[in-house]
């Protein structure tokens, strides 16, 4: 093989558990692998970017990736990891959700076809739609005992004493119908192994147990740690709610700034995990880090990476100059160049005020907009003042009294900026 892929993943730290048997069968020969991906939303979150990640590091490894939409098991409702049980999604939800999920997928893998180990996309909903409950309960239900399923986490975490919830027959048959999938591309497209999240364990070997006792075939399982947080938090949330892949959902200037304010022992872990840099280039940035770490070299270099990954590398710089802009090293043009939502992202929590459209057509004295217009300033006297000292900034350009405000001063067609000092913003925004 053109690399071993369990070794990359072991010094890379995504590497959690793995059958007997896994590492050798990838040696002797390139292998189909899948990994499944639930589509709860239309658009996929840095949640699942490390397994997007470990079937990237599949296919450059000379191996098949195939990724598998759960159009059917997400009508059901994962169970692994839950400790009550989810809403049920219906058809056309589901619909959408899966056209998202695949169009982020495309971003990042090679399904072209125009290479020998090209990755495919399925959806378990195109076998399981015709599958009728008593041929399910015949042909693969005898297959697994019910200890067998009693025993695995996700289920004894939810049926123990100290749970409230219970858990409903649909979730309890998740693991049979996730087994089925396996069972179905071991038979239909030589996939030899499972991929998932430490928390999937338990469903992916019901899967090799299913083979193994169905056909008597032999097939694997690999898992990778969740990600955490030194501080305990949930990787991949933020105050605002989950970081996106979706540039609709999360703007790059904010997914950025995910990663560029990474604790110092999370950029350690994530530069290792969510970039393609090599052993050595890791170990240089680590040391130089540790020499310097107020210059934060390893959160720069793990954002700029993963963005440029995600999002391209002009919505990089973008976000880049945009971060510079809060800090004073930018220019008027900077800020006009921004589009709304990322100008919203930035000035997120600044007060703000409102100004009819007209009256900016008309023009607005510099001293009304900061006292009267807009309550930034708490009089004309302190306006007065305040641009005398020649601290008063519009749109990041100093402006001095007789000033006036005109539509030539809007940013993104909707804002004017107003700045007193350095760190001292105001919003007004046109409506």
């Amino acid at each position: 093989m053109e690399k071993n892929f369990v070794e990359e993943l072991r010094w890379r730290g995504l590497l959690h558990n793995i059958m007997p048997g896994t590492e050798e069968q990838l040696l002797k020969e390139s292998t189909a692998a899948y990994i499944g991906f639930d589509p709860t939303a239309d658009s996929l979150h840095i949640g699942s970017l490390v397994q997007i990640i470990l079937l990237m590091h599949l296919q450059k490894s000379g191996h098949r990736p195939i990724a598998l939409v759960g159009g059917a098991t997400g009508m059901i409702g994962d169970p692994s990891g839950k400790s009550n049980e989810r809403n049920l999604l219906d058809e056309e939800t589901l619909a959408k959700n899966i056209k998202g999920v695949k169009s982020t997928l495309e971003r990042f893998i090679d399904f072209s076809g125009n290479v020998e180990n090209s990755a495919q996309m399925v959806n378990n909903y195109d076998w399981m739609k015709e599958l009728s409950f008593l041929e399910f309960a015949r042909d693969i239900g005898k297959h697994i005992t019910v200890n067998y399923m009693m025993a695995k986490d996700s289920v004894k975490n939810r049926i123990s004493s100290e749970s409230k919830e219970g858990m409903s027959f649909t979730e309890f048959t998740y693991q049979l119908v996730q087994g089925y999938d396996f069972l179905h591309l071991y038979n239909h497209y030589n996939c030899k192994l499972q991929i998932g999240g430490s928390d999937q364990w338990g469903n992916i070997t019901t899967g090799t147990e299913l083979i193994r006792r169905k056909v008597q075939g032999k097939a694997y399982a690999l898992t990778s740690p969740l990600v955490t947080k030194a501080d305990g938090t949930k990787f991949g949330k933020t105050e605002g709610g989950n970081i996106w892949l979706d540039v609709k959902r999360t703007s790059p200037y904010k997914f950025y700034q995910y990663w560029l304010n990474a604790s110092d022992v999370d950029a350690e872990n994530y530069v290792k995990i969510f970039t393609f840099l090599d052993r050595e280039a890791i170990e240089k940035l680590i040391a130089e880090h540790k020499e310097a770490p107020h210059l934060r070299i390893l959160q720069k270099k793990v954002g700029e990476e993963v963005t440029i990954m995600c999002h391209g590398k002009e919505a990089y710089e973008k976000a880049v100059k945009a971060s510079q802009i809060l800090f004073g090293r930018s220019t008027a043009d900077d800020l006009k160049n921004l589009d709304e939502q990322t100008f919203l992202d930035i000035f997120e929590g600044v007060p703000q005020a409102e100004i009819v459209k007209e009256e900016l057509s008309e023009g607005i004295d510099i001293v009304d907009a900061l006292n009267e217009k807009s309550g930034f300033l708490k009089s004309n006297g302190e306006a007065r003042r305040a641009l005398k000292e020649n601290s008063i900034s519009v749109n990041k350009e100093k402006v001095k009294e007789g000033f006036s405000l005109n539509n030539e001063n809007l940013i993104a067609d909707k804002f004017v900026l107003l700045q007193r000092g350095k760190r001292n913003y105001f919003l007004l925004r046109i409506v």
